[in-house]
């Protein structure tokens, strides 16, 4: 069983304890829940809550592309009082000096484009969906660099925000997306990630790549998806299909609301978290000033 010392901090006051002293590196945790349930925000704690377990805040690699605003720079500044950094779309065509001692690439990336609409197959014609493939090609190796670039300077948190609901995973171009950026960057030996960004130039960049080893066993994802449930029963009477990716995640974590008298107010459930023990209680939350917290009714 994992130890509280290797556990990684959400920042979020009251769920580290609910989750057994925190989420485990080299994993994977789902958030899931509707627009506007305070999923962003848990994912910019966890991001900032690296900065005080490790000195190296988290990244964020933003999908959505439908052109709402997220608020993470919002977030960043009012919770953690943290500067978030944009990196450069275009950092992909820079990599004479990527490994620069004084090289900062950035801790938010936008991969996508604005397009007013959701980019899933069932809402494109086959040409709109070609060319959403071609662009998600096109996109890979700026997807790489962020990541790789991020990794090699010491950060060990990953926030991925944005991803759309659908019906069927497979529909989701943002979910193939994600797929390849966990297992072929996220998990992947480092030395084969830097062959994939630097491609024919490999050789001139190898020995530095050998001085830039990091372990990805201590790299935790944390995903962030939004889903077409409001209330907290519906997500969790909400059956897992095989090869979605909340069913592969070692931990989900459901936020909704509940019905409370009169009153209806947020609430968290977390119905699975492989290597530890965790609450089973549903637990009700609050958003304010200082982003998501947990409430303590007893």
């Amino acid at each position: 069983m994992v130890t509280d010392t290797d556990r990684q901090s959400t920042g979020v006051e009251g769920l580290d304890e609910l989750l057994g002293g925190g989420l485990v590196p080299g994993t994977l945790t789902v958030v899931a829940g509707a627009t506007g349930i305070g999923k962003t925000q848990l994912g910019v704690q966890f991001a900032g809550a690296g900065q005080q377990e490790t000195g190296q805040r988290g990244i964020i690699f933003d999908m959505s592309a439908r052109g709402d605003s997220q608020s993470h720079a919002e977030y960043a500044r009012r919770v953690c009082g943290w500067d978030l950094q944009v990196a450069d779309p275009e950092c992909a065509n820079k990599l004479d000096d990527f490994f620069a001692n004084d090289r900062f690439h950035g801790h938010y990336l936008r991969i996508f484009g604005y397009q007013g609409r959701r980019v899933t197959r069932h809402e494109l014609d086959f040409y709109e969906w070609d060319d959403w493939q071609a662009e998600l090609n096109a996109r890979l190796t700026a997807a790489i660099s962020f990541f790789y670039g991020s990794f090699v300077q010491g950060v060990t948190r990953v926030v991925v925000d944005g991803i759309e609901p659908v019906d069927r995973p497979a529909d989701s171009i943002q979910l193939h997306l994600f797929e390849y950026v966990y297992h072929q960057i996220l998990r992947k030996d480092p030395l084969w990630v830097a062959r994939d960004l630097f491609r024919q130039r490999f050789r001139q960049f190898a020995p530095e790549t050998e001085q830039h080893v990091y372990d990805p066993g201590r790299i935790g994802c944390q995903l962030l998806y939004t889903s077409h449930e409001t209330m907290l029963e519906d997500l969790i009477a909400r059956p897992l299909q095989q090869g979605d990716v909340l069913s592969n995640a070692n931990t989900l974590i459901y936020m909704g609301k509940i019905k409370n008298g009169n009153r209806i107010r947020r609430a968290l459930y977390i119905p699975k978290h492989r290597g530890s023990a965790c609450t089973e209680d549903i637990v009700p939350y609050t958003i304010d000033g200082r982003g998501v917290r947990v409430v303590n009714d007893k």
